[in-house]
């Protein structure tokens, strides 16, 4: 039994480990799976179902996880895709080299970073993770081994980019680093009073590489969308070191009372009062981008029937409306999220074609499984998504309708027919007719 990292999806699989990239047989695979088709794994951080494949098998490529070459000169990395961010960030920060784009957690595989094309703090500036891949190697079903650029098998390289790990193995990455003269950054916290202070507060830090907001759910209608905003950059001077976290790790699946109403509500206006406002400071880049990551097994959190993720991009024109109608929407259910990030996001850089990060503004909530209420309230919530013109992001989904997908992202089409054969998930047996 398997389950996705929001746990309300837990399936039966068969697993292959793979240690070598010369080892593998992918039609013999395949070919033992009930359902005959195979999914890449990586650290399984996707939320919903798009890690997942039922019934079928499952290659874990945690073990491709070697540096292949480095070029610390110019910045430039190639490594297996079952390197993680982490062990990445181990090696190349005190040689004074970042990742260019991180998403909330370093325990993702670079394959996985490829495949649902992640997206962090800079987008307004620098775009999602695909802006920083130079090259790619895929393995196909019939044992053909590519190598994808934005020279060579360009389409290919576009649709493996935030293409759910369907266009076959992605075995290695090629990286751009970001220059960096020190592992801290300097930060700045302001609180929100409101909604439009976010869009203030975005505009006035337009030239920072990294703004996000926490925004508090349960905050009356007067004050809807208050919260804190945060922006930073890496100090000009300082030490190169490698962070590791001292992790707590939650030992066991919580209560579900422990997240009601009442107790979120009242952590959430302490988090906004108590938190420290309008001063620099400097901290390490590990607290900043990977604040999760200090628990291990956050997720147990939500209790045994896990939690689902709603983040939806809405673009900027309706960003505001979109943004005022959907908090408004939670205000009223009841069902707050505990977890609410609020990022501005630029014009799209990446060359992905099923991307979802692009212009506009992105919120991400989590939302407790107790049911059809949950599903309801995320049913509403897609409706308003839609009605502004957004769209969600497929590797926190675990529901939301293939209508809704399809319209989304027309360029689904493309991807079906790029597709490896032998290549499935049980997202995309979802929300594409063609299953």
């Amino acid at each position: 039994m398997i389950e996705s990292w929001g746990r309300a999806h837990r399936l039966e699989h068969q697993v292959s480990c793979l240690n070598w990239r010369d080892e593998l047989d992918l039609p013999t695979l395949a070919g033992a799976a009930a359902n005959g088709h195979v999914l890449p794994y990586g650290m399984g951080r996707s939320y919903g179902d798009s890690c997942l494949n039922g019934d079928g098998t499952l290659i874990q490529t945690g073990r491709l996880d070697r540096f292949l070459a480095a070029d610390w000169t110019r910045g430039v990395v190639k490594a297996e895709a079952g390197l993680t961010l982490d062990s990445l960030m181990q090696l190349s920060v005190p040689m004074g080299w970042f990742p260019m784009i991180v998403p909330g957690t370093k325990f993702v595989s670079l394959g996985g970073a490829v495949a649902n094309d992640i997206h962090g703090k800079n987008h307004h500036l620098s775009g999602s993770f695909g802006a920083s891949v130079q090259a790619l190697g895929l393995l196909r079903s019939d044992g053909t081994r590519l190598t994808l650029s934005r020279s060579e098998n360009q389409e290919l390289f576009s649709l493996t980019i935030g293409g759910l790990g369907l266009t076959g193995l992605i075995e290695w990455v090629e990286l751009k680093m970001l220059p960096i003269s020190s592992s801290e950054l300097e930060i700045q916290t302001f609180r929100l009073d409101h909604l439009d202070a976010f869009f203030e507060h975005s505009d006035d830090s337009a030239d920072w590489p990294y703004t996000v907001a926490w925004v508090d759910c349960f905050a009356p209608s007067r004050a809807l969308g208050r919260g804190l905003f945060s922006r930073g950059r890496f100090a000009e001077n300082g030490a190169l070191m490698a962070h590791r976290n001292r992790r707590v790790t939650v030992p066991l699946e919580m209560p579900s009372i422990a997240l009601n109403r009442y107790s979120m509500t009242a952590f959430n206006q302490l988090y906004w009062r108590l938190s420290k406002t309008g001063t620099s400071m400097r901290d390490g880049y590990d607290r900043f981008f990977f604040p999760l990551d200090t628990i291990g097994r956050w997720n147990r959190i939500y209790g045994k029937r896990g939690f689902y993720q709603h983040q939806s991009l809405l673009p900027p024109d309706d960003a505001r409306s979109g943004l005022r109608a959907l908090l408004e929407e939670i205000r009223q259910s009841g069902q707050g999220s505990f977890l609410a990030v609020l990022k501005n996001y630029g014009p799209e850089q990446s060359p992905g074609a099923l991307s979802f990060a692009g212009e506009g503004c992105s919120l991400a909530l989590d939302f407790a499984n107790t049911g059809r209420t949950t599903l309801d309230l995320l049913e509403r919530l897609d409706a308003i998504v839609a009605k502004f013109g957004g769209r969600l992001y497929p590797a926190k989904d675990g529901r939301m309708s293939g209508a809704f997908f399809r319209a989304s992202y027309p360029q689904w089409v493309e991807l079906e027919a790029a597709r490896d054969p032998l290549f499935s998930s049980t997202f995309w047996r979802r929300v594409t007719p063609a299953h």
